[in-house]
């Protein structure tokens, strides 16, 4: 890694909420400074929709319109699943380094549960997201090893996004023979998830850690909160990422 930020990266901080809001407050109150009424309207209502992100129920509503694709019915795999697919979420640093972070450590949580009970091998996939840093799919073996006492077959350490975690764990497990497995990841983002394994010829079985609480709409659920601005920007990204994919990749 040469530590060039990619540049997919900065367009997803720089154009989502909240920052893109942000910055279209800071440009147009700019504006207003000088004369511009239309410019105040328009810094007040990217304000209005960056408490409204911020409230559990738009949160919520975000979360549920990703999540509620996962149990749609869907036409049962043609041959068994014969290995589990954790996909990498985040890493994060400390003292001793970089680890996996609360989202990936989710994901495993629930993949070597399901290896619990299936005896299925795991695949691990995640690439370098930061330069320096080891490949996450190689922290998420350790964590794996070290926290949950279950070893992960494969180690899939290119991958840079979704669609390449699907290309990179598919041709591995085809190379043994696998042609259909389980995919682990949080409910929101399987969908992209599922699209993306489609695209690459694997049938794929979703599994998922706990879901976000389904949306509510009494008084303290319209009270902006700081997580749920977070759990927004994770919908919207997923909205964003699964049109460029249907754009880039087709149907």
């Amino acid at each position: 890694m040469d530590g060039t930020i990619p540049l997919r990266q900065v367009l997803t901080t720089l154009g989502l909420p909240p920052l893109g809001l942000v910055i279209a407050c800071v440009a147009a109150g700019l504006l207003a400074w000088r004369g511009s009424r239309a410019a105040g309207l328009g810094a007040a209502v990217a304000a209005a929709v960056i408490l409204l992100l911020a409230t559990p129920a738009v949160s919520a509503l975000l979360m549920a319109s990703l999540e509620r694709e996962v149990d749609l019915p869907a036409p049962p795999p043609r041959a068994a699943p014969a290995a589990i697919i954790v996909l990498g979420a985040e890493v994060t640093h400390g003292r001793h380094g970089a680890a996996v972070g609360p989202l990936t450590l989710e994901r495993l949580r629930a993949g070597a549960a399901l290896q619990r009970r299936t005896g299925l091998p795991l695949l691990v996939t995640g690439g370098v997201l930061s330069p320096g840093d080891p490949p996450l799919a190689a922290l998420m073996a350790r964590s794996l090893e070290e926290d949950f006492r279950t070893p992960a077959r494969w180690v899939e350490p290119r991958a840079a996004d979704t669609r390449d975690n699907a290309v990179f764990s598919a041709a591995m497990l085809r190379a043994e023979g696998i042609g259909a497995a389980f995919v682990v990841s949080h409910a929101w983002h399987l969908p992209r998830a599922l699209e993306a394994f489609g695209r690459a010829g694997l049938e794929v079985v979703p599994e998922a850690p706990d879901r976000v609480p389904d949306p509510r709409f009494d008084l303290p659920h319209w009270l902006p909160r700081v997580d749920r601005l977070v759990e927004s920007w994770f919908a919207l990204r997923e909205w964003a990422g699964r049109l460029v994919y249907a754009i880039r990749d087709g149907n």
